[in-house]
């Protein structure tokens, strides 16, 4: 344990932080497995696929804004999903 007192409170921050982060992360996931449920249903419902894949784009941009994700981390996971979209679909 710190005895400095700027460093007690790096930790408290960091834990803080990391809770968050790992939250986010969480969500993202849901809404990615959200979207390829929904694109796996025997009767799709191509406007709900559409509105689950616009918000796992928004949370994979909205974590690159806030730092919980690099940039390419979120490109990445955004092209993945949309080819595994487009392939269920066809």
């Amino acid at each position: 344990m710190a005895n400095i007192k700027s460093a007690k409170k790096r930790i408290l921050t960091a834990q803080r932080n990391y809770e968050r982060n790992v939250a986010f992360k969480s969500s993202i996931k849901t809404a990615v497995k959200k979207v390829l449920v929904l694109a796996q249903a025997k009767e799709k419902d191509t406007e709900a696929i559409k509105s689950a894949l616009s918000e796992a784009y928004q949370l994979c941009d909205k974590a690159v804004s806030k730092g919980i994700l690099h940039k390419n981390t979120a490109s990445r996971k955004k092209s993945r999903l949309t080819i595994a979209v487009n392939k269920l679909m066809a």
